[in-house]
Formats: structure tokens, sequence, C-alpha cells
């Protein structure tokens, strides 16, 4: 699976990397094993995995560990139809736009981000929990595009 990187550079530093595209349409298959593509201090962690039948994944739990979560990220899977998500900085500096159709899986990390729905779409969202609200959930920028 092709992994698109976009990223944003300001002149103070820091935000680099805004979210991944996880192409479908590639035909390029999984390697065998898990793959994470986030980094490894993003609040979500995306692998993909493959494993040839027969193998066993023993059943565990998870330990408990104590997180502090301070930006929420989101993960997106196309599972219908087509759109077009555009890029920001948090101060709302475009930094691309991507065209997604069935089969991809934006990963959204740090920034802002606008989605138009071009054809209809359906699509799974998967974000931190617990929702407190929309007030407490998100708010509109500025944007340059």
């Amino acid at each position: 699976m092709n992994v698109e990187e976009i990223r944003h550079a300001h002149p103070d530093g820091g935000e680099g990397l805004l979210a991944l595209v996880l192409r479908n349409s590639t035909g390029e298959p999984f390697h065998e094993g898990a793959r994470f593509v986030t980094p490894e201090d993003a609040y979500l962690q995306v692998g993909l995995l493959q494993h040839p039948a027969g193998r066993i994944i023993g059943a565990h739990v998870h330990l408990p560990t104590e997180r502090r979560v301070t930006a929420t990220q989101e993960v997106l899977l196309i599972r219908s139809g087509r759109i077009r998500a555009d890029f920001y900085s948090s101060r709302g500096d475009y930094a691309g736009s991507r065209f997604l159709a069935a089969g991809d899986v934006l990963v959204l990390l740090w920034g802002g981000h606008g989605i138009e729905v071009l054809s209809d779409a359906e699509i799974v969202e998967v974000k931190q929990g617990p929702y407190q609200g929309r007030e407490q959930d998100k708010k509109a920028i500025p944007t340059t595009r």
C-alpha cells in the first residue's frame, strides 16, 4: 500500500507531518507482519497488518497505561464515494489537497483539515474519545485557500 505524507513547515519550525494518505488503488501488497505508518509519538497508532492463513495471534489484553492526550487525531476510511481533503497548518496556512476514493484511508495527525464530498460517500471515522460535545471538539480556522 502506497503511503503519501502531507507536510507543512512554517518559519518558526514545528508542525511537519499533517496527514497520511493510504491508497487502496496501488495494488501493492502489505509486507508480511505488522508495519506501523504513524510516528511513535502519534496519539493514534495506525498499522498495516498482513498475515498468512493459519497464523494465530494469541488471545491477549492490553496493559493499562496512563496516557496524556492533548490533540485529537482521526482516521477516515472511505468506504464508498469520492472526497477532496484540504490540509492546513493550525494557523490556517494551506498545505495541499488530496482526492480520496473507496478503499483509501486518511490519517489526520496535526493541523487543520476540510473535506468536500464529491460523490455520495460512506466514511468510517475513528478518533479518540470520550466526546465532550461540539463546542469542546473543534473550532473553525481562517484559511489561506
